[in-house]
């Protein structure tokens, strides 16, 4: 049998229809290539969790790498500090480069090390930020001696890069919408500095984060607003037979046009679900050798296994809210519309609108729902609807309504019969 090239939750093989953001990325990064000065502000992409941004940013990375930069990464987590990682990440970035002539390898550990001391991080920088998260002062506004710290790291480790011939320095930044306050105000801070002096820094930062970003960021620093912001959209139907045929296509393995479109129907532009469909279907299938074609019945076979693991994801988000907020996504789900009202939910819950404010931007924080237009609100991820409906709210949820066709519970939209015509030839 040949292997599963799908892997839910992990990064694709084939990154499709992100080409328009992708040479944002490109642009951004050609003013430090060109001029060797900084690339402009925080450029960061937007949108909920399944549609992609981890994705995107790592292609980016790679891309980067290819042409010259030294990259480091970092994920923000709640509750946790991110700089004491940066730090770590960017001065291992430096050591697995080699940029740097023996003699001056011993006098920039010492440095790195000074800088780091700034953060809370134990001798040698080697550590990760779980190392440093119970630091004392934690809590503490941001001094400007660590703003200093950091503006010292950014600029003489991308003017290192430069020296040696390399492009510049790129640091990713994810999950920027769970980052600690202060130490997101340190960066921008030191941003914010940094880019007053641009000809003398060839480096950017690009991040990534849930819709809530942008408000992050203002809270940490009123001047975060001055960063890009770009959203990231769900893929189009053409992108996203890309995504699935690619990976199976260098196995000698296809789909016929029938599947793909049936796949790219129930995922609904959403990267992660077409992983889990697309890895749900081949693992039912079991394809052992090239030549073989996939068609719409085995997309249909493969559906209760996708259907339990989105199940558990789809458990996981209603067990993580309170019960204010389960009452809301319940409002939402009974509506079985593609968005809803903010009024029709306080209507329905007998409170007004500004008392379900708060509850209602947890929601949006965690990634369960988003704005959708004026007053309005939705589910970020297809089939949540119909799992809360049919699951949790005990009402069998009709096949027309919701916003995903995939089932999660007692009922299933089928998908085309095997006998449709036009559907290509059968595995065999």
């Amino acid at each position: 049998m040949l292997p599963n090239p799908y892997a839910p939750g992990e990064l694709p093989r084939v990154l499709a229809g992100r080409e328009q953001q992708q040479d944002r990325i490109r642009g951004y990064l050609s003013r430090i290539g060109t001029y060797g000065e900084m690339g402009g502000p925080l450029l960061v992409f937007l949108g909920p969790r399944g549609v992609g941004k981890t994705s995107l940013l790592r292609e980016a990375q790679r891309d980067a790498e290819a042409h010259g930069f030294i990259t480091a990464w970092v994920a923000c987590r709640r509750n946790a500090p991110f700089l004491p990682d940066l730090v770590s990440r960017v001065g291992k970035a430096i050591e697995t480069a080699d940029i740097l002539p023996r003699g001056e390898k011993g006098s920039w550990k010492l440095r790195l090390e000074s800088i780091a001391l700034e953060f809370g991080l134990p001798s040698g920088v080697k550590v990760s930020a779980t190392a440093a998260a119970d630091r004392s002062g934690a809590d503490a506004p941001p001094s400007g001696a660590q703003i200093s710290a950091m503006e010292d790291l950014l600029h003489e480790t991308s003017s290192q890069v430069r020296a040696r011939g390399g492009a510049g320095l790129v640091v990713f930044v994810d999950e920027l919408h769970a980052a600690a306050r202060d130490d997101l105000a340190v960066l921008l801070n030191a941003m914010q500095n940094l880019a007053g002096r641009r000809e003398d820094n060839p480096l950017a930062i690009i991040g990534a984060g849930l819709p809530s970003t942008p408000g992050v960021l203002v809270n940490a620093a009123t001047f975060g607003e001055r960063s890009t912001f770009l959203t990231l959209p769900r893929l189009e139907p053409a992108a996203a037979a890309a995504a699935v045929a690619g990976p199976a296509a260098e196995l000698g393995v296809t789909w016929t046009p029938a599947a793909l479109q049936a796949i790219a129907a129930e995922a609904q532009g959403f990267p992660y679900l077409l992983q889990v469909l697309a890895h749900a279907t081949w693992e039912v299938a079991k394809p052992s050798g090239t030549g073989e074609v996939l068609d719409v019945g085995e997309v249909q076979a493969g559906l209760p296994l996708a259907d339990d693991q989105l199940t558990s994801m789809y458990a996981a988000r209603w067990a993580a809210a309170t019960e204010l907020e389960r009452q809301i996504m319940a409002v939402m789900a009974r509506v079985g519309t593609p968005t809803v009202t903010r009024a029709e939910i306080a209507e329905q819950l007998g409170r007004s609108t500004q008392a379900l404010g708060v509850p209602r931007e947890r929601l949006i924080d965690k990634g369960i729902i988003e704005p959708a237009g004026r007053g309005e609100v939705r589910f970020t991820m297809p089939g949540f609807d119909r799992y809360i409906r049919e699951t949790l709210a005990g009402e069998p949820a009709d096949a027309d309504q919701g916003t995903g066709q995939l089932a999660t519970g007692r009922r299933r939209r089928e998908l085309p019969p095997a006998s449709d015509p036009g559907r290509g030839t059968p595995r065999r």
